[in-house]
């Protein structure tokens, strides 16, 4: 079939209007696949993968915006190429038109309401920087959902909000649940006695609805963006969070959610849980437990377990501990595993894991490292275990497709499929590969039927002889309906468990 292609020199457009523009593209006659992105490396390794990618377009630079076109005729194809460059072109419709007054600056909306005081801030990187200042220096607490922020200036920003009593959270925040209110990618959760800090955004969102599963509401999630616990950062905005949090009459309990924060910033932020008698328990996924413990704190090695050690907290709260639900589940999934084990041929013998939330696929490597050993991934700590690239897997491994390099020029993983469904199709054509672990994360702000796409291309790899197990991160509450997409990725031959660690679990005991 032949393969058309453009190049657009240093043109940019936002991410989701590349995703619309590529989904119009593919829906027309006589197409079978369509990519318009940034022409980024990994973009270039992912097109390359899916038979995508003409020689020619091999030279165009990460600036560079990349139309390609396969389909049933040269004529087919040359007519999606005008159709996506019409649509490029098209002016975007003005937010709440016919509204009497719009603000077009951070300002004139504080004097439009002097009520309002917190700033969603989604801009691009460059320009970010910019707005947050001007949002601080009006007043606001700010959640900075760009990416690519310059560090120096995401130090400069939260000095500041922590000297003038704000919350500077971000940059690359990309969930936070303030006064009930979901902001970013956050879920339907009730209101209640626990709060979070998290310098992890899938991990908020895993922690809530899990404490949501066992009755258990919040009262604050705080995000922090990721870089807040490095070195250069110094864990300002954890250390405020926490603070503010132990001085809320609201808050009873304190969680506390992290990859593992530099050394120097565990000992900070373990200093000023220890200021507050609140009962502290603390997720740093593949620290130190012992040093936690040491310092009064609870801790805890998985998302799930600190779900059910913040719950075992709460005054009046009744329920199995944690040892005992993690016991009976393990005994369970090791007599699923054997079942599931019968369906594989010889040579199948790898697992793969396909995340959209990073902190996920960081609980996932903790789990993985106790029962296969050595994991490779593009978001390993370890620099041994670092894929050599992120687009091709080796052995076991485990992705995580929402990181900077897979999000540049293409929208994030938990809004578009297309990138997950490429990568799940061309780890199930891997006759070496057993299981699949896929994670689905709901809530507002996520797509609206996530299942409805990958559902058939977990069909196909299905057909192909490939065990898929999912977990979905969501509650009843949210707008897709945690049971109505568990029920869709069951009808396709997914495997689903109840909680990601659970599925990290059962995939890691198939191929063990």
């Amino acid at each position: 079939m032949p393969t058309k292609y453009l190049i657009k020199p240093s043109e940019y457009h936002d991410s989701i209007t590349l995703m619309e523009t590529a989904r119009e593209l593919t829906q027309l006659p006589g197409v079978t696949d369509a990519a318009v992105v940034m022409a980024t490396d990994a973009n270039k390794g992912i097109l390359r993968e899916a038979g995508l990618l003409p020689p020619e377009v091999e030279t165009a630079t990460a600036n560079d915006l990349i139309i390609v076109v396969q389909a049933k005729s040269d004529a087919a194809a040359g007519h999606a190429l005008k159709v996506a460059e019409k649509h490029l072109a098209r002016r975007p419709e003005t937010a709440g038109a016919g509204l009497a007054f719009q603000p077009r600056t951070i300002r004139g909306a504080v004097r439009t309401n002097p009520d309002i005081n917190l700033a969603v801030i989604s801009v691009a990187g460059q320009y970010a920087a910019a707005e947050a200042w001007e949002a601080l220096r009006n007043g606001l607490h700010v959640l900075l959902f760009s990416d690519n922020v310059p560090i120096e200036d995401e130090i400069a920003l939260k000095k500041y909000a922590a000297k003038h009593g704000l919350l500077m959270m971000g940059a690359d925040c990309g969930t936070a649940i303030i006064n009930g209110v979901a902001l970013g990618f956050a879920n339907a959760v009730p209101r209640g006695p626990v709060g979070i800090v998290a310098a992890a955004g899938t991990g908020l969102q895993e922690v809530s609805t899990l404490l949501a599963k066992l009755g258990v509401g919040v009262s604050q999630g705080i995000g922090t963006g990721g870089r807040d616990v490095k070195e250069a950062v110094g864990g300002i905005m954890m250390l405020e969070g926490i603070k503010a949090l132990q001085a809320d009459a609201d808050t009873r309990v304190l969680l506390l959610v992290s990859k593992p924060p530099a050394p120097t910033i565990v000992e900070r932020v373990l200093e000023q849980v220890g200021q507050s008698g609140k009962p502290t328990v603390v997720c740093f996924l593949g620290g130190d437990p012992a040093s936690i413990a040491d310092a009064g704190a609870i801790p805890a090695r998985t998302l799930q377990e600190a779900a059910y050690l913040s719950a075992a907290e709460v005054q009046g709260h009744k329920g199995p501990s944690v040892g005992e639900v993690i016991a009976r589940e393990v005994a369970d999934l090791q007599a699923q595993a054997l079942e599931l084990k019968q369906r594989l041929q010889p040579g199948q013998k790898y697992l793969r894991g396909l995340f959209s939330g990073g902190t996920l696929a960081a609980e996932v490597l903790v789990l993985w490292e106790e029962i296969l050993g050595d994991v490779l991934s593009n978001v390993a700590v370890d620099p041994r275990l670092k894929l050599k690239d992120a687009t091709r897997s080796e052995g076991h491994c485990a992705v995580d497709l929402g990181e900077d390099e897979f999000t540049v020029g293409r929208p994030h993983p938990m809004i578009d499929n297309d990138l997950r469904i490429r990568r799940l199709m061309q780890e199930a054509a891997d006759p070496e590969v057993a299981v699949i672990l896929l994670d689905m994360v709901l809530g507002y702000g996520a797509h609206p039927d996530p299942a409805s796409e990958l559902g058939p291309a977990i069909r196909q790899a299905r057909e192909l002889g490939v065990i898929v197990v999912a977990s979905v991160t969501g509650t009843e509450d949210d707008p897709q309906g945690l049971s109505r997409q568990v029920r869709a990725l069951e009808e396709a031959g997914a495997v689903v468990c109840g909680c990601n660690a659970a599925a990290a679990r059962l995939a890691a005991f198939i191929v063990a």
